[in-house]
């Protein structure tokens, strides 16, 4: 909040040009049962990928979904999930911007998506380590990379290493909830 504050307070004293304040990205910060991550986001490169998170982040989406999903030594998904493992409701798929130069290395956030490249949603991934095999390869369409962690790589190490189970259908859920408390804008 602040930070848009004094965005638009130097624009309107003319002291940083609208050039300049569409050089910084934005950074939100996700605050989780296994502590904080600052993710800086790159609308650069994935324009309509940005977008679509910060719509949910607005909407106070997040707040209440878990890490449902958790491979040591992969990632950890999350952003669609209640603790309950009940789906929550989504905005319509974002087209797939795998193609945007930004490929999937440790502490990178990627968008989750099913085999139908443009079926992306809410949720999201942060890559445990360097995942080439997700990146876009000529023709085949990847995993749309759009920020990274600035702050919090080590609650990025803890959750990967929590203990998993099954729960129901679903496979690598978090013995222990990871719940995302909130995300909000830097």
């Amino acid at each position: 909040m602040f930070k848009k504050y004094l965005l638009s307070l130097l624009l309107s004293v003319g002291l940083l040009s609208p050039a300049l304040a569409e050089d910084i990205n934005p950074v939100v910060v996700m605050t989780t049962s296994a502590g904080v991550i600052e993710l800086e986001l790159m609308p650069k490169q994935a324009p309509q990928t940005v977008a679509n998170f910060l719509r949910y982040v607005e909407n106070d989406f997040f707040p209440g979904t878990i890490f449902h999903r958790v491979i040591d030594n992969f990632m950890i998904q999350g952003g669609g999930f209640s603790v309950d493992m009940e789906r929550k409701d989504t905005l319509p798929p974002v087209s797939n911007e795998s193609t945007n130069g930004l490929p999937n290395m440790r502490g990178t956030i990627a968008m989750a998506r099913t085999n139908d490249p443009n079926s992306a949603t809410s949720q999201f991934f942060i890559n445990l380590k360097n995942n080439d095999f997700l990146n876009a390869k000529g023709q085949r369409p990847g995993y749309a990379v759009f920020g990274k962690i600035v702050n919090g790589m080590d609650v990025l190490t803890q959750i990967g290493h929590v203990q998993t189970g099954k729960q129901g259908p679903y496979k690598d859920v978090p013995v222990e909830p990871i719940v995302i408390q909130s995300v909000v804008l830097k």
